[in-house]
């Protein structure tokens, strides 16, 4: 007997529920604590939980409703620009430094849609940069360097 439930939100279900439940438990090792006195793995596990909430929810609207056409074809460019960019910012941000980096980064992220024009990925990219400096320089004090030792002239 077939299953008849869509492939596609049983597999993003089951990837959800996978990634939810490996950082959930690996939260478990460090103190709990309570609501109120949150220790390191509080909000681990909540949010590990609420990502297996999310999977069974996602594979449970899937169920009873099979997939209508043949799958879309993989979006290469957006997984090579995406990936790319993680390991682009992990090597260059102490040489380049916090601004450089999160432009370039938003950029090629923005880029990766082919819905993006090259006009909204830069705005998209500023606005990225802005926001970051915000929250992680102004709002928690981080000491980073903004432009790095590899562009100092």
């Amino acid at each position: 007997m077939a299953l008849n439930a869509s492939r596609n939100d049983l597999a993003a279900g089951a990837i959800f529920v996978a990634f939810g439940g490996y950082f959930a438990l690996e939260a478990l090792r460090y103190d709990f604590g309570t609501p109120f006195r949150m220790g390191p793995g509080f909000m681990p596990v909540l949010l590990g939980g609420i990502l297996v909430a999310l999977g069974i929810a996602v594979a449970a609207k899937g169920v009873g409703k099979p997939d209508e056409a043949a799958a879309p074809p993989w979006p290469w460019r957006g997984l090579v620009l995406v990936l790319g960019t993680i390991l682009f910012f992990a090597a260059t941000f102490r040489g380049l430094g916090f601004i450089p980096v999160v432009l370039i980064a938003g950029l090629a992220t923005a880029l990766s849609s082919t819905r993006n024009s090259m006009l909204s990925a830069l705005v998209i990219s500023v606005g990225l940069c802005v926001l970051c400096l915000l929250i992680f320089v102004v709002g928690l004090g981080m000491i980073v360097p903004l432009v790095g030792p590899w562009l100092r002239f």
